[in-house]
């Protein structure tokens, strides 16, 4: 029965993560949409993020924490700029423009993002004349191609029953959806720094080995940046203003669920599962998303999202059986760490990511 147990944590952490983030998408949605401003989110976010991880990271890597050196610190800094600062704040305003589920569904092309970068950098190698490299060109192609569809092509709404008949008041329609282009290039641009930080996660992982320490680096790192951010861009004390209200809960969820837990179980999975394991679970936030999305927000659904979401999905798996393919990409035995060649694959949440 322990050996059930062991063997079915790593499928629940996922599902469970993938619940939080779907959470994340419709929360943040309906906090944007009242007016608040996602420099400031960004700020309480990481604040609640650090404050919550902080205290775990002292006590429980007191004693594998590695000596602090100045490339870690270098390191730490950037991940703290690229994913909870830039990444973050193009993400809400992409998200303010667009729609939850289409937010969740287009974050699906991703791994098509990660594999076009580990190629650039030479850290991904391609056998042409093999059938599983065949399969993860194959699928990043088709993932693509998912993404333009959402991109370039809406068409009719669709009703379901979730939605059939209600007012649409807190859809994607309304001053955002004439920017649904510009919404949808600032996801992809999220996407590209949320597949830049799992490279540089990956590798600082390697010689920082400490889940938690690092987790609560990258976000005190990133909340000083984005504070910086913030800062310049809102200068009125009233948007810095809270209540008992969606400004106080949409950041303490998002930073405690999202980022810190998020962080710290994305990178226990990774190392024991690899990221083609993580990655899998990714469409199971989009459908979450899309029943939330249409019972609380009334959301509607548009031809070209369905479309293009089933595209993507065919993608992924093309290339996520591919990538199980790869040599480097199966854990050896006993305590061996992950091929050099191995990255990771997936957006979670989120801040999903953020996961976001």
């Amino acid at each position: 029965m322990w050996d059930v147990v062991k063997k079915a944590k790593p499928y629940v952490a996922m599902v469970s993560l993938q619940f939080g983030y779907a959470g994340s998408y419709i929360i943040a949605t309906v906090s944007l949409k009242h007016g608040m401003s996602h420099f400031v989110l960004v700020v309480y976010r990481l604040a609640f993020a650090t404050a919550a991880i902080t205290p775990f990271a002292i006590v429980l890597d007191k004693k594998s924490r590695p000596k602090m050196t100045f490339p870690i610190f270098f390191r730490i800094m950037m991940l703290g700029l690229v994913e909870p600062v830039i990444d973050l704040n193009i993400y809400y305003m992409g998200l303010a423009y667009t729609s939850p589920t289409f937010t969740s569904a287009l974050y699906n092309a991703m791994p098509a993002i990660t594999f076009l970068i580990a190629v650039i950098l030479r850290l991904e190698k391609l056998k042409i004349k093999r059938f599983h490299s065949q399969a993860k060109i194959a699928g990043t192609l088709i993932m693509i191609g998912g993404s333009m569809i959402m991109t370039l092509y809406k068409g009719p709404i669709l009703e379901f029953v979730g939605n059939r008949g209600q007012a649409h008041h807190g859809s994607a329609e309304g001053s955002g959806e004439k920017d649904w282009v510009k919404g949808t290039l600032l996801l992809i641009g999220s996407c590209f720094c949320w597949s830049c930080f799992f490279v540089m996660q990956s590798t600082t992982l390697k010689v920082y080995p400490a889940e938690l320490s690092l987790t609560a680096l990258i976000c005190g790192a990133g909340l000083v940046q984005g504070s910086i951010v913030a800062l310049v861009m809102e200068r009125k004390a009233s948007a810095w203003a809270i209540g008992w209200d969606t400004r106080l809960l949409t950041p303490a969820y998002l930073g405690i669920i999202c980022t810190g837990i998020s962080y710290y179980v994305q990178g226990v999975v990774m190392k024991e599962k690899g990221p083609v394991f993580v990655t899998a679970f990714n469409p199971v936030t989009m459908i979450i998303t899309a029943v939330m999305g249409s019972y609380i927000l009334a959301e509607k659904f548009y031809l070209g999202s369905v479309i293009g979401a089933i595209v993507i999905v065919m993608g992924l798996y093309s290339y996520v059986w591919g990538k199980s393919k790869d040599p480097a990409a199966k854990l050896s035995s006993g305590d061996e760490k992950i091929g050099a060649t191995e990255l990771p694959t997936t957006a979670s949440n989120l801040p999903a990511n953020s996961l976001q």
